[in-house]
């Protein structure tokens, strides 16, 4: 299935069949021109010239069906073909005498309205000189020019009329077009953050519901689970399982509780500066109670400093979430390591599982797209807003040796 096409490739369409419109024109042009109104011209290289914007379109339309990059810079090579095309066919068919002409400010309008601010004026000062060398030298038609004489003001007028609106063109359509994109990319960076935002409420609710319901099963359990263990004495095994079983009920029941306190503490306060190497230990510490199944290795930097940190409850939630994920891919020799420098944390995470698809790469945390086939995404989703929240960012990579390594990147915080 091809891939969708770039804006540029788009951009690169549209000047292709522009192209061939315009050159179909200039033949037309050219055949009335010699059949109609008896111009004196150099047959061959006027048509010669056609014919080869006529195989620079087909080339283009090849090229296009590849499934290659449009770039800037391939871009301006299109643009300055043309230029020098129209150059050759108004050298040949009466230079700055030409009506076409003015013809130049298409490729300059294009190049100021779809590429940056330095590849416009770049085209803009092409056909500027293309337009100057056409004053100077050309093969003249006479049912072209009238007037002659060394110095022809209605020439010099058209030179100076192009000058003054390739200027206008390049700057005034430089800046729309700059101004249009930036106001769309804000546009749609908001749009993107109304939505997630509506997503975590939703979220939040369901949550709040939910856990509010999951107290008196999480009762029932503990109280089944302490007539079983009574049940099971002598039975050393069993008594093992049964009393693990209930210390991951009574961790349910505090993290609830802790649910609750934290919302009416956000609620009410800011978050706290801790020290990040305390901080990520303790998040390690509480998240082993939950998965006493893992094996890991903590590897933090021995440098200067402080990596103090603004957390609350919701990024140690994000980082568990993390390191669960690394866990249900692979328990075995899970890698965290804690580095700072002057700007910022960074935490890696590294587990040793399948990795993930590329497919969902790029949309892991902005929906949700669980990497796990039975996922509902929902944990990523929220680590994604809370690490956005705090002003940092989270990235899952393919890592060279197999396995995910996922990068937290977080702000220092103030003491």
């Amino acid at each position: 299935m091809p891939l969708p096409l770039s804006t540029p490739s788009h951009n690169l369409i549209r000047l292709t069949i522009i192209r061939g419109i315009t050159w179909m024109g200039f033949l037309a042009a050219v055949i009335i021109g010699i059949e109609w109104l008896d111009f004196q011209l150099e047959v061959l290289p006027v048509i010669g010239v056609i014919a080869s914007m006529g195989l620079l379109n087909l080339f283009t339309w090849w090229r296009l069906d590849r499934q290659w990059a449009v770039r800037h810079s391939e871009y301006v090579v299109h643009l300055l073909a043309d230029i020098a095309a129209l150059t050759v066919l108004f050298y040949f068919t009466g230079g700055s005498t030409n009506p076409f002409i003015n013809y130049y400010l298409v490729p300059v309008t294009i190049a100021a309205a779809t590429l940056p601010w330095r590849h416009a004026w770049f085209i803009a000062s092409a056909a500027m000189a293309a337009y100057t060398l056409l004053m100077l030298d050309y093969r003249p038609v006479p049912q072209l020019d009238h007037h002659g004489g060394d110095v022809n003001l209605h020439v010099v007028g058209m030179w100076l009329n192009f000058a003054l609106s390739a200027g206008l063109v390049a700057y005034f359509i430089v800046k729309m077009a700059n101004a249009l994109r930036s106001r769309e990319q804000a546009l749609s960076q908001t749009r993107e953050a109304a939505l997630r935002n509506e997503q975590i409420v939703a979220v939040a609710t369901q949550a709040a519901g939910t856990a509010h319901e999951l107290g008196t099963p999480l009762s029932t359990m503990a109280v089944l689970l302490s007539d079983m263990r009574e049940d099971a004495h002598g039975n050393a095994q069993l008594v093992k399982d049964i009393d693990l079983l209930r210390q991951q009920v009574d961790v349910c029941k505090t993290r609830l509780r802790d649910l609750v306190r934290s919302a009416e503490r956000q609620r009410l306060s800011n978050p706290e500066a801790c020290d990040a190497r305390d901080w990520l230990t303790g998040v390690i510490q509480r998240w082993l109670v939950l998965r006493p199944d893992v094996s890991h290795v903590v590897d933090i930097a021995s440098q200067q400093g402080t990596p103090w940190l603004k957390v609350d409850a919701t990024l140690d939630q994000a980082i568990t979430n993390l390191l669960n994920n690394a866990a249900d891919a692979n328990p075995d020799n899970i890698q965290i390591r804690l580095d700072w420098n002057a700007e910022e944390v960074v935490i890696d995470i590294r587990d040793h599982g399948p990795g993930v698809a590329l497919e969902i790469a790029d949309r892991l945390g902005e929906t949700f797209v669980s990497t796990k086939s039975k996922g509902l995404g929902i944990g990523l989703f929220l680590t994604h807003a809370t690490i956005n929240r705090f002003g940092g960012v989270v990235s899952l990579y393919n890592h060279p040796d197999g396995g995910t390594l996922t990068e937290v990147i977080l702000p220092l915080g103030d003491t």
